[in-house]
């Protein structure tokens, strides 16, 4: 397992994560070349061989993948057909007609690689673990002098890794800062089309090994330069104050439901025409709301996010036939392996027992291996026969463990 901040620290190069979080994050762009990052090229994350396979031998059906001309997302019926015999699906990714649509120069957008390619799984996961913010990934693969999206901002961080060729990138300060999910560029595009117009902050050419970061609501576009060219998007879905102001108000409105005085009727003759004779009672409520949200637990709060944040990004893979074969042939000095991001909460439940939470599911325990699961969880691997005093009570929890998909069986 890496060490913290490690995967960051391979992005940013020279530049090292703390002087990251305080100069750049969420404010400033950055840009570190692979010079600066070492001559790292990122060869062993993606390239044209990746493209190829996912798009003839993977069988992707959208969303996985979409298609961009003239800065315009084509429909599905453009690139999509029937599986064939047997298969029952109508919108498989079809090899051929992509192979006529990037010759006629469109851009081809791989959708998802944090689910579908192996090395950017990795990497996208352990850079969220880094973050502390969800992450996800595409790939951008344009024919020569080609332009596949319009002038925009996106809604959420991005760090642009350049995998193949090399694209020219012009960024332009926000027209809105800090823009939420449901802001997006299309809502402000005479803004933007004209900044787009002014000189760029930042023109650049990204070559292999190059790693731009830019924050939500830069303006940006990208050209390919004389042949195909590759790019990943890492993009960081930010957990925002606005976020913590929702939490907040999903505590709030049952704890308000609870208050008499909030239940009672306002008075007979009320005039909802007139602010001003409503008034007094709107200020009433508003003194009751804000003692209400005071009163709300900052960790009720945490928690409602805990959730959206274990919804929002997935463990590593296991290999549910390979674990469930290990766990019959488990033997005491097998050694096991706690799955990475799992997002794991003990919770103590009526005192005879603890329920185990995570990305992978719930299940219970007895509250005597509370203890014991708290020090796996804590160091991260162990053999069966620490797990219990008696050989058949570990035994019998490695199996659980195993079965639950919160350990795997080390070779």
């Amino acid at each position: 397992m890496a060490p913290a901040g490690a995967t960051l620290g391979r992005l940013l190069g020279r530049t090292d994560p703390d002087t990251f979080a305080t100069a750049y994050w969420g404010r400033q762009l950055h840009l570190a070349t692979v010079e600066d990052r070492g001559g790292d090229d990122f060869s062993d994350l993606f390239g044209l061989d990746a493209v190829d396979e996912l798009v003839s031998e993977r069988g992707l059906r959208t969303p996985f993948l979409r298609v961009a001309r003239d800065g315009s997302t084509l429909p599905e019926r453009a690139y999509t057909a029937g599986g064939g015999i047997g298969a029952g699906v109508a919108d498989q990714v079809s090899d051929d007609k992509l192979l006529q649509l990037f010759a006629d120069g469109a851009t081809i957008v791989l959708q998802g690689l944090h689910r579908t390619w192996g090395p950017v799984r990795g990497l996208a996961a352990a850079l969220a673990a880094d973050l502390g913010h969800p992450v996800q990934v595409n790939a951008y693969v344009t024919p020569p002098q080609n332009q596949g999206f319009a002038d925009h901002y996106d809604v959420h961080d991005v760090f642009v890794l350049q995998v193949h060729g090399e694209k020219r990138w012009a960024l332009r300060e926000p027209v809105h800062r800090d823009p939420l999910r449901d802001q997006p560029w299309t809502d402000r595009r005479a803004a933007v089309e004209d900044q787009a117009r002014r000189e760029p902050a930042l023109e650049t050419t990204l070559r292999p090994g190059d790693c731009l970061y830019l924050p939500r609501g830069w303006v940006h576009s990208a050209r390919a330069l004389g042949g195909v060219t590759v790019h990943l998007t890492f993009g960081v879905h930010q957990w925002t104050r606005h976020h913590l102001a929702e939490a907040l108000l999903d505590r709030v409105r049952p704890l308000l439901a609870e208050r008499d005085d909030l239940r009672s009727s306002l008075g007979l003759g009320l005039d909802l025409a007139d602010a001003a004779s409503v008034e007094d009672e709107v200020e009433r409520v508003r003194g009751e709301l804000l003692e209400t949200l005071a009163a709300v637990p900052t960790d009720e709060v945490v928690r409602v996010l805990r959730g959206r944040a274990r919804a929002g990004q997935r463990p590593a893979p296991v290999r549910p036939l390979a674990q469930l074969a290990a766990a019959e042939t488990l033997r005491p000095s097998s050694r096991l392996r706690v799955r990475e991001h799992l997002m794991t909460d003990l919770i103590e439940s009526s005192g005879r027992e603890v329920v185990v939470s995570s990305r992978a599911g719930r299940f219970s325990v007895p509250a005597a291996q509370g203890d014991t699961l708290r020090h796996l969880l804590e160091v991260g691997e162990s053999t069966v026969v620490a797990l219990a005093e008696e050989a058949a009570d570990a035994l019998d929890l490695a199996r659980l463990l195993v079965r639950q998909g919160l350990v795997v069986v080390e070779p």
